[in-house]
């Protein structure tokens, strides 16, 4: 019979990491006598970060002391203490190979369900001063897993462990584990693991997300249960070619577009709706290449792509385009990119917009249109005035298109000669009151793209109109929001080259290219994660090892090595930045 060894727990502190400083609970003690369970923890327990630890499908976490044997074998280390991988149920038994999700013991008082695996990430190697731990945990099927208190109650060290039902479909731990985070995604045993009433809804979505992806036709090659990178197509070609400029046209007082063609006319490759192309420019021939991305405002399908373009003040790329490039002339182009696409889901599409963030979102109009899409559409869009609204008269042209198509357009500030009910609808600038007002179907899909602080105010009201968050997508055109799970926040720094080089940076260039910043490598930084840390260039991460794909990030150019290798590898095009050094040049969408 299995055995509670020890109840250990901790209560979050801040603790000293790489120059930074980390909230986390991952340091447990073992205490002694009864300790009552609660549904979120134990008693005197809690967690740092809610995002991926706690709740009540996490509430207590589990390791087995023949993990502990293994561990203290393969590290060669005889120095751990109970608790020791953060654990709140040190136990003799229930390895993760023989308990199944769905599992339900009782331990003392209380009553128990197996939800799902530990996520593991880089605290844990904090923990045991082993950066390697998460990725090794997940290698060696070890990583312990979460229990659901199903009956409150009183446990302590001693107490036996009696299972009292068993999960419905046999899969264990490690099974589950292996499922998500390793190359092999079955389709059957991916609908085994839907058909857990007892997995945890973060799995269980990871787990729809592979069995979406798993239609055999190839199109992509990355991980979907872990990152949406890793469901997108493989790009239709590698690096960089030169397209012909064959056509330029204004599209608002501010914002103008550029048709681009293979040079010996043959059609490009497809794009999905949605996706952007990064541009290599060359303004000055002696200086160093300046690299933008542009979203694809014309329709999905055409022979030619189009980009559309905001003349900043001193803009230097949107400068350069503006002002001295012609018809026929080439620009160096990479292929179609992006995961803010039209989704396949047969419901309702709301595209919302301000400025030339209507780019992306008409692309997708686009593509509902050619197909005359029978679901009910909803363009809202934000402008200053007529003057500055682009894409007017083609959008109003492809809503008639559409059997079930909505309008509202806000001019903040409308001219005397903007027509209202006809250019626009209402003044003032788009609110969670005037999508109230609009009487969006709760099961929409939408699509966001603008300012950063308008994509926030959209997504709340449209969370405050019934939306579920999953179904809210939004498009960034500058550095992505960092995810630095647990790191306290400090005083945001633009992008900038490293403050102390670490040694000649010799090697090869690599360019951040929404950063606008170009490095030259040194081995001393370790991974482009490092480096990027050291240029405050935004990043998302988690286990820095090469497991959840948090960092998982569009290639553009060039080549990479890994060390150590990823447990599942990205998505063609991409690359895991935690991990990885540069071989040559590169070019990162960061």
């Amino acid at each position: 019979m299995a055995t509670l060894i020890a109840v250990n727990v901790g209560l979050p502190q801040d603790v000293p990491w790489k120059g930074r400083t980390t909230h986390t609970g991952i340091w447990k003690r073992s205490v002694t006598g009864p300790r009552m369970v609660r549904r979120l923890n134990i008693d005197g327990d809690g967690q740092g970060d809610l995002g991926g630890h706690g709740g009540p499908y996490r509430a207590v976490l589990v390791y087995q002391l023949d993990s502990y044997r293994h561990w203290q074998k393969h590290l060669g280390r005889n120095d751990f203490v109970h608790g020791q991988f953060g654990e709140n149920f040190t136990v003799e038994g229930l390895p993760d190979d023989e308990v199944c999700i769905g599992d339900q013991y009782r331990i003392g008082d209380a009553l128990f369900e197996v939800t799902q695996p530990r996520v593991t990430c880089y605290r844990v190697g904090l923990r045991m001063n082993e950066p390697r731990m998460p990725a090794l945990l997940v290698a060696h099927g070890r990583p312990g897993f979460y229990l659901k208190v199903l009956t409150e109650g009183l446990v302590q060290a001693g107490d036996d462990i009696i299972k009292t039902a068993e999960g419905p479909e046999g899969m264990t731990v490690a099974d589950i584990d292996a499922l998500l985070y390793k190359s092999d995604h079955p389709r059957p045993q991916l609908e085994r693991a839907l058909r857990i009433a007892a997995l945890s809804p973060g799995w269980r979505t990871s787990m729809q997300a592979l069995l979406d992806d798993t239609h055999g036709a190839g199109e992509s090659t990355g991980n979907a249960g872990l990152t949406a990178a890793g469901a997108a197509a493989p790009p239709a070609w590698q690096g960089f070619r030169p397209l012909t400029v064959t056509g330029i046209a204004p599209e608002s007082a501010g914002v103008f577009s550029l048709v681009l063609g293979s040079p010996d006319g043959a059609p490009l490759p497809a794009a999905l709706p949605g996706q952007f192309v990064t541009v290599r420019m060359q303004p000055d021939p002696q200086g160093p290449s300046v690299i933008r991305s542009y979203s694809l405002s014309g329709r999905p399908g055409d022979a030619s792509y189009r980009i559309s373009v905001k003349q900043e003040p001193h803009g230097v790329g949107s400068g350069y385009l503006r002002q001295h490039i012609a018809v026929h002339d080439t620009l160096d182009v990479a292929a179609p990119r992006g995961t803010f696409v039209l989704g396949k889901t047969p419901a309702p599409v709301v595209l919302i917009s301000a400025g030339v963030g209507a780019t992306p979102v008409l692309a997708i109009l686009h593509s509902l249109a050619a197909g005359k899409d029978p679901r009910p559409v909803w363009w809202i869009h934000g402008a200053h005035d007529g003057a500055e609204h682009p894409f007017a008269q083609e959008v109003r042209v492809l809503l008639t298109r559409l059997p079930s198509a909505h309008r509202h357009i806000a001019y903040s500030r409308p001219r005397e000669d903007d027509r209202q009910g006809e250019d626009y609808t209402g003044v003032g600038r788009l609110s969670g009151a005037v999508l109230s007002g609009l009487h969006l179907p709760p099961e929409a899909e939408a699509y966001i793209c603008g300012p950063t602080a308008f994509m926030d105010d959209m997504t709340k009201a449209l969370v405050d109109c019934g939306l579920d968050p999953s179904r809210i997508h939004t498009e960034v055109f500058g550095s992505v929001s960092a995810i630095t799970p647990g790191v306290l926040p400090t005083g945001a720094r633009a992008p900038h080259l490293p403050a102390s080089p670490l040694g000649s940076g010799t090697g090869p260039t690599v360019t951040f290219a929404r950063s606008s910043l170009a490095v030259p490598w040194d081995s001393g930084y370790g991974t482009l994660l490092e480096l990027a840390e050291a240029c405050d260039v935004p990043v998302r991460w988690s286990c820095r090892t090469g497991v959840c794909h948090t960092c998982e990030t569009a290639l553009v150019g060039g080549q990479v090595d890994y060390f150590p290798d990823p447990v599942d590898a990205p998505a063609n095009g991409n690359v895991l930045i935690c991990c990885s050094q540069p071989r040559r040049d590169v070019i990162l969408d960061l």
